[in-house]
């Protein structure tokens, strides 16, 4: 059994919230740099939440945003650059692995 099924479901969604409103605060860390470095991002993240509870896609990434994620996006976002885009690719590829 993995140790991350045996953590009790309370403390993992409290950490899981903890995780979001991390990301909801560091807006500097953009989408694409999450991709890059860690292969997830908030994007991701919501759409996991719909995966596991039934929730529709977007209202899962607006709970992880805090907002609509056009409005996140307006807000905070940036052009990719085409070495993010190429970290991102190269990062995604581990994760097919």
């Amino acid at each position: 059994m993995d140790g991350l099924d045996e953590i009790d479901d309370r403390i993992a969604a409290e950490a899981f919230r903890r995780l979001a409103r991390h990301l909801r605060h560091r807006s500097d860390a953009q989408n694409i740099d999450l991709m890059g470095l860690a292969g997830f991002c908030r994007n991701c993240l919501g759409d996991w939440v719909a995966e596991a509870g039934g929730m529709p896609k977007e209202q899962a990434r607006e709970a992880v945003y805090g907002m609509p994620p056009a409005e996140w996006k307006a807000r905070h976002g940036g052009e990719a650059t085409p070495e993010q885009l190429a970290r991102m690719a190269a990062s995604m590829a581990k994760n097919a692995a």
